[in-house]
């Protein structure tokens, strides 16, 4: 196993971190908070900002997902794409019903060589879209594991509040991974 990670803002964390559990492949999915201002890194509960911080949009935090992953089971290129097929990426701080900063969407790697995997999957996805994506594609400047509480969301509230449908749910659960590994 090689475990790497990518950073991925799709709205909701809830649901986010929900999905990516269930690809083959991914070892964990961890709700947080990234990309933020500095300012906001410390809390009284422990590093990082706290939800309520986060809530009122002034931190610059994005609701976001730390997706670890085995390279050998599936390619950080599939997990792109798998991102796409959840989010709207033309929607500017908005994913369904859930409006504001911290809801944009993003993709944050850690390692510049993964953008030379990144960006021709994000080109080639905005150019068959025919528009320019509302998708940040950044570095990873700062991230915070979210409170307890958001972690498995889903799985400890079955019938809590989630913007993406429940097929696609099915889908990441039936999902297999090309067995042609490309990066």
């Amino acid at each position: 196993m090689e475990k790497k990670e990518i950073y991925l803002a799709g709205g909701c964390f809830w649901g986010v971190e929900h999905f990516f559990s269930l690809i083959e492949g991914v070892i964990s999915a961890e709700a947080g908070y990234a990309n933020g201002n500095e300012e906001f890194c410390g809390n009284p509960e422990g590093d990082g900002p706290s939800y309520k911080e986060v809530y009122t949009d002034k931190t610059g935090f994005a609701e976001t997902v730390k997706v670890s992953y085995d390279k050998n089971t599936i390619s950080l290129s599939e997990l792109i794409k798998l991102f796409f097929k959840i989010i709207d990426p033309y929607s500017v701080n908005r994913q369904a019903h859930d409006a504001g900063t911290r809801y944009r969407t993003g993709i944050y790697y850690t390692d510049p060589e993964e953008l030379s995997v990144i960006k021709p999957v994000y080109d080639s996805l905005e150019k068959e879209g025919g528009k320019k994506f509302a998708v940040e594609l950044l570095p990873l400047k700062n991230f915070f594991k979210a409170e307890e509480y958001h972690q498995e969301y889903l799985d400890k509230n079955p019938g809590g509040y989630c913007h993406l449908p429940l097929e696609m749910f099915r889908f990441a659960k039936d999902y297999k991974p090309d067995n042609n590994k490309k990066p």
